[in-house]
Parts: structure tokens; C-alpha cells; sequence
């Protein structure tokens, strides 16, 4: 759901990013290792894409004091290199996957997702179902009673949320946290806006609640 992207070529970063938003994933870039702690040690990440060859601090040693510090963060390690002994390498540091550049960015895309499911959080279905509601979270698509919703990437991750939290309520806040990236301000309203979106979308009879002071619920 939220991912940090690690990579010193800019140009790459960029694409990156913007590629990972368009598929659903709230999105933050750094472009050196020791930039890469410090946001992790601030914010919740699901997903590390990680350069291996990063200045500043090394690709490895992030990997391996992200693994020394028992951190949930799933990481997918990126490198030039295609020799199986730089894969081996890789793993045994700790992370979770390893993508030879170039790469097919669908196939980044489905590591990700992939990597994300198999978080420290308890494994969630594919297919999430509430009340006439149907989300594939693969396929990454919306039906209620039969009607595509035609949801945006943030309505989908909303959505999403509300559906895994199983009827619980989910703050303001923790959306904010895990559906937008760090550039978010918490003042514009942002989640607001987004929820009367996606109510609208979801049509009659309205399936979220607002807990005043608290937050949203399904």
C-alpha cells in the first residue's frame, strides 16, 4: 500500500514512482541509503524498493540494519548486476526479492503487490466482500451489486482499507498514513474530500459511517 522507493538515478526514481502511483501505491522517494533510514524510521513502509549500488550508505547495509531492526518492511533489492552470485548475495542480506535492471515494470508492479500480501500484517484474501461489495485487490477492481464503481487509485486504497479493517473504525489519520505519501498535508482535507468521492460512487444505501471524532468505518 505505501512504498519507498530507494534509487540514485533520478531519471529511474522518477519513472518509478510515478508508475507504482498509477498502480494504487501511495509513493516516497530518496536517493541515498542513509536518507532511506531515516524516512523508515519515520514512516511505516510495506514495501522498500531498494538500489543496491546507493552513495551515502550502501544498499546492504540498509538491508541488513532493516533486518537487524526486525522491521516488517518487505524489501524488493534492484540492481545492474545479473550475476546469480550478486542475487545470492542479495537475499542472504535479508531481502525479500531481487529484480535485475532492466526490468519489465509490470512485473515490478506484480513484486510489489506480491510482497505487500505477504506483509507482517495478517494475509489478507485477494477478494475482499461486504454488503454487495466485491474488490479483487489483484486485479485491483470494485463491483457493488454488479456495477463497476470505476473507483480512482486513492478511492480504490480507501476502499481497501476500510474493507481489511472489517468493520472496525480507521481514523483519519491512519489513512492519511497509509494512502498518500509523505508530501500529504494533513490539513487540506484530503480524506474528506476523498470519502465524499468514494460515497458518491458507491451509491444508495451508504455502506460508510462517519464515528465523529474517530474516524470511518464500513
Amino acid at each position: 500500500m505505501r512504498v519507498l522507493v530507494a534509487e540514485d538515478e533520478r531519471d529511474l526514481a522518477a519513472l518509478l514512482a510515478t508508475g507504482l502511483r498509477r498502480a494504487g501505491f501511495a509513493v516516497d522517494v530518496v536517493h541515498d541509503g542513509g536518507e532511506a533510514l531515516e524516512r523508515l524510521d519515520l514512516y511505516a513502509y510495506d514495501v522498500l524498493v531498494l538500489d543496491r549500488d546507493l552513495p551515502r550508505l550502501h544498499g546492504d547495509d540498509v538491508a541488513r540494519r532493516l533486518v537487524a531492526a526486525g522491521s516488517p518492511t518487505r524489501i524488493l533489492m534492484l540492481t545492474a548486476s545479473s550475476a546469480v552470485e550478486d542475487r545470492v548475495d542479495g537475499l542472504d542480506l535479508g531481502a525479500d526479492d531481487y529484480l535485475g535492471k532492466p526490468f519489465d515494470f509490470p512485473e515490478l508492479v506484480s513484486r510489489v503487490r506480491a510482497l505487500r500480501r505477504r506483509s507482517a500484517r495478517p494475509a489478507l484474501p485477494p477478494l475482499l466482500e461486504r454488503d454487495g461489495l466485491l474488490v479483487d485487490t489483484v486485479r485491483r477492481t470494485a463491483v457493488r451489486d454488479g456495477r463497476d464503481l470505476d473507483l480512482s487509485p486513492k478511492e480504490f486504497s480507501v476502499l481497501q482499507l476500510l474493507l481489511e479493517a472489517d468493520g472496525a473504525v480507521v481514523s483519519a489519520e491512519e489513512l492519511l498514513e497509509r494512502a498518500w505519501d509523505a508530501h500529504a498535508d494533513p490539513f487540506t482535507g484530503a480524506v474528506r474530500v476523498c470519502m465524499s468521492k468514494l460515497r458518491a460512487k458507491l451509491g444508495e444505501p451508504g455502506l460508510i459511517r462517519t464515528v465523529q471524532g474517530v474516524g470511518y468505518a464500513l
